[in-house]
């Protein structure tokens, strides 16, 4: 959970805008410490590596002015120069011509209009604890034991985006929304075990060619055989080693174009 408290947003406002009040009140009301700046970029910089994310809005009159454009190129540059995080929020056309055109962007999410703002601090602490660049694999662990899913993030997340969710639809719901690059499934989970996740993942048209590796506390060779089975990209015992686990996952994304 996001210590909103603690948490510095500056909200870069290149013109004045209902939205912007909007999302402004709202992080107020969410306790966030919020900086309102304009499209100085000399003051953007001072406070690059002091504050937890920025957030752009680009409006109408800024995506149809090619100086102001400019200006949102410049200020994306900058910010990303800096590896600061940052969401855009606009029209969904224009951040995907933004996507397109600046290929480089590596730290940013994006929120498309419109904005449900009895989400908006959900949403934002999704960005926050977000590990990792957008550039690294992204890995998503499913599993029920936060203790066992923590020591495995730990031993990967130097060199990987890793999240964790503990159960199917969770699962699904993660991979509706982001790119992933291989998922580590538990396969004996209670009520959906990790066979019916399995089956939920594959039977989607965007997530059916994800590589899943089962983690399964049964080494016996009748376990193994059923896990096996179901053709999976690979499994592996819950009493590996790191080294193991990561040798494990560099195998499999290199196996499936996805690596480095």
């Amino acid at each position: 959970m996001i210590d909103a408290e603690s948490t510095n947003i500056v909200i870069i406002e290149l013109n004045q805008s209902v939205m912007v009040r909007g999302i402004k009140n709202r992080l107020d009301e969410l306790h966030f410490k919020v900086i309102e700046l304009g499209n100085n970029l000399s003051e953007i910089k001072r406070y690059c590596g002091k504050v937890q994310l920025f957030v752009l809005y680009l409006s109408d009159s800024i995506i149809d002015n090619s100086v102001s454009k400019s200006t949102v190129d410049a200020v994306l540059k900058d910010v990303e120069m800096h590896r600061q995080k940052m969401v855009l929020v606009g029209e969904k056309d224009y951040l995907d011509d933004i996507s397109k055109r600046m290929t480089g962007l590596k730290h940013f999410d994006r929120f498309n209009l419109p904005i449900e703002m009895s989400k908006l601090g959900k949403m934002i602490e999704d960005v926050l604890e977000t590990d990792g660049t957008a550039d690294a694999k992204n890995i998503l662990i499913v599993d029920d034991d936060p203790d066992y899913a923590k020591m495995v993030k730990s031993w990967i997340n130097e060199d990987y985006t890793v999240n964790i969710v503990t159960n199917g639809m969770q699962t699904i719901k993660y991979i509706s929304k982001k790119k992933v690059d291989l998922i580590l499934l538990d396969y004996e989970m209670p009520i959906v075990d990790g066979p019916q996740v399995f089956e939920m993942i594959k039977s989607e048209e965007d997530s059916k060619n994800i590589p899943v590796v089962f983690l399964t506390g049964n080494g016996t060779r009748e376990g193994v055989l059923r896990v096996m089975q179901l053709e999976p990209a690979g499994y592996l015992l819950k009493g590996a080693s790191k080294q193991e686990l990561q040798d494990k996952i560099k195998s499999v994304l290199a196996k499936h174009g996805k690596g480095n």
